[in-house]
C-alpha cells in the first residue's frame, strides 16, 4: 500500500494518490511549487475566460483556424491539468533544479513541461478533426446534434468504466514509482520523454472525460470548470477511483436523456429545432 497525499488508503486496486509529499521534499519546497503553478494556471484560466466570453458556445469548431485552436486548447490544458499534475512536476523539476543550474535546469524543465503539452497537442489535433466533423453534421442536419451527444456521452461513460482509465488513473495516482523509474531514463532528452511519458498517462486518464465537451461545447467554461474539478480529485482524493465510476454511470444516465433534452448539449445546438417543434 501507499501513503497518500492526504495520508489515507484506499483498495490496492486503485493506490492512494502520492507526490511531492513529505517524505520527498520539505514543506518550503511544496509551498513554491504550488505558488508556481497557480501562477500559471490562474492567468490560463483569465485567458481562456476571455476567449470563451468573446466567441460563446457554438457547435464544432466555431470556424477557428488549427493554429489559432491548437494555441486555445493548449492553453485550456494547462489550465485544467496543470494542477492534478503537479505532484509529479514539482518533484521532477526539484530534482532537475538539485542536478543542473542556470540554462542547463531552465532547458530541462522546459523539455519535461514541452513533452507533457506535446501530448496534448496532438491529442488537440484529434479533437479538432471530431469538432469539424460533428459541426458539419449539426449544420447539415441539425437533428443530428442530439444522436451525436449521446454517443458523445456513451462513449465517454464507457470510457470513464474501463480497464484502460484504470490503468492510467493508477499511474497518474501513483508517481512516485514511476518518477523513480523515470530517473533511469537515458540522455539525451530525457526529461522531454519523461514529459510525452507522463503526458501520454495522463491523456489516457482524461480522454472520457474530454469527449462530453463536444456536447456541452469546448469553449463552456463552466463544463471545464467541473472537468478540471473531476480531473483533479480522481488523481488526488483518497477515494478518486470510486469518483471516476460514479462520473462514468452519470455520462450512461445523460447519453440516455441526451436525444430528449437539447440543454444537455449547448455545444451541439446550431440551428437544432426545439423538440415542440416537430
Amino acid at each position: 500500500m501507499h501513503r497518500s497525499w492526504g495520508s489515507a488508503l484506499v483498495p490496492s486496486r486503485s493506490p492512494a494518490p502520492t507526490g511531492a509529499g513529505g517524505r520527498l521534499l520539505p514543506t518550503r519546497d511544496i509551498a513554491a511549487g504550488w505558488m508556481l503553478v497557480v501562477l500559471i494556471a490562474v492567468p490560463a484560466w483569465a485567458l481562456t475566460i476571455g476567449q470563451a466570453r468573446d466567441m460563446g458556445v457554438e457547435p464544432g469548431t466555431m470556424g477557428m483556424a488549427l493554429p489559432l485552436f491548437l494555441l486555445l486548447w493548449v492553453t485550456m490544458m494547462a489550465a485544467m491539468m496543470l494542477p492534478s499534475m503537479a505532484p509529479v512536476a514539482i518533484t521532477w523539476v526539484r530534482g532537475i533544479g538539485r542536478q543542473s543550474s542556470g540554462w542547463a535546469r531552465a532547458m530541462r524543465t522546459i523539455g519535461f513541461v514541452g513533452g507533457y503539452l506535446l501530448v496534448w497537442t496532438a491529442f488537440g489535433l484529434l479533437a479538432y478533426g471530431a469538432l469539424a466533423l460533428t459541426g458539419d453534421l449539426v449544420d447539415d442536419r441539425p437533428t443530428a446534434g442530439r444522436w451525436i451527444g449521446s454517443i458523445a456521452f456513451l462513449l465517454a461513460g464507457l470510457y470513464q468504466l474501463g480497464p484502460l482509465k484504470n490503468v492510467c488513473l493508477r499511474h497518474c495516482r501513483d508517481p512516485l514509482g514511476h518518477l523513480v523509474r523515470y530517473s533511469g531514463f537515458r540522455r539525451p532528452a530525457r526529461d522531454l520523454r519523461v514529459g510525452v511519458h507522463h503526458g501520454a498517462y495522463c491523456v489516457g486518464c482524461c480522454a472520457g472525460l474530454m469527449v462530453v465537451l463536444v456536447p456541452l461545447g469546448v469553449m463552456n467554461v463552466a463544463a471545464m470548470a467541473g472537468l478540471a474539478l473531476v480531473i483533479f480529485a480522481e488523481k488526488l482524493w483518497s477515494r478518486g477511483w470510486l469518483l471516476s465510476s460514479v462520473v462514468g454511470v452519470a455520462f450512461l444516465v445523460l447519453a440516455v436523456l441526451a436525444p430528449f433534452q437539447d440543454w444537455l448539449l449547448p455545444g451541439l445546438q446550431g440551428s437544432m429545432p426545439s423538440m415542440d417543434g416537430m
